[in-house]
C-alpha cells in the first residue's frame, strides 16, 4: 500500500514538473535564429544575443496561457486534497474530488495545446518546429488524465 502511494505522488508530482516547466520555458515554437513560448519572442541578434519581446495580446495566445495556468492551479490543488483526503477520508472511500481536479487539469493542458497546435500559424509564418515545452505539455495530458483516474478508482484502505 505504501509503495501505490508514494507511485501515486510520485506521478503527480511528475505531472506538476512538466506542467511547470512547459509554462514557463521560452521553446514552444523554435526557428532558425527564433524562439518562442507562451510569454515573449526571442530573436537572435548580432554577437549571439537574443532581443525579447513580448508576445502578441491575440486573444487565442491569453486563452493557451490561461489554460497551462489553470492547469498547474488544479494539478496543485489536486495534491493537496489528495493529502487532506488521506488523512480524513473514511475507510473504503474514494478520492473523487482529488479526481475530479486532476481530470480537469488534463482537459485544461488538452485544451491550451491544441489551441496553440492549431492557432499557432496565425502568430508566426516562418517556418519553425514545436519546441521540447509544447512536446512536455503534450505528454503532460495523458499523464495527468491516468492519475486522475487513479485517484476516482483509488479507495482508502488502512
Amino acid at each position: 500500500m505504501l509503495l501505490l502511494l508514494l507511485g501515486i505522488i510520485v506521478l503527480h508530482v511528475a505531472v506538476l514538473v512538466l506542467l511547470f516547466v512547459s509554462t514557463i520555458v521560452s521553446s514552444w515554437l523554435v526557428g532558425n535564429s527564433y524562439s518562442a513560448d507562451l510569454w515573449q519572442n526571442c530573436t537572435e541578434g548580432i554577437s549571439n544575443t537574443w532581443n525579447c519581446v513580448n508576445a502578441s495580446s491575440s486573444e487565442w495566445l491569453q486563452s493557451v496561457q490561461a489554460m497551462m495556468i489553470l492547469s498547474i492551479i488544479f494539478s496543485v490543488l489536486s495534491l493537496f486534497l489528495f493529502f487532506c483526503q488521506l488523512f480524513t477520508l473514511t475507510k473504503g472511500g474514494r478520492f473523487y474530488l482529488t479526481g475530479i481536479f486532476q481530470l480537469l487539469a488534463a482537459l485544461c493542458i488538452v485544451a491550451g495545446a491544441t489551441i496553440f497546435t492549431v492557432r499557432h500559424t496565425e502568430w508566426h509564418r516562418d517556418p519553425a518546429n514545436f519546441g521540447f515545452a509544447y512536446i512536455l505539455a503534450w505528454v503532460a495530458f495523458p499523464l495527468a488524465a491516468i492519475s486522475g483516474i487513479i485517484y476516482v478508482i483509488l479507495r482508502k484502505r488502512e
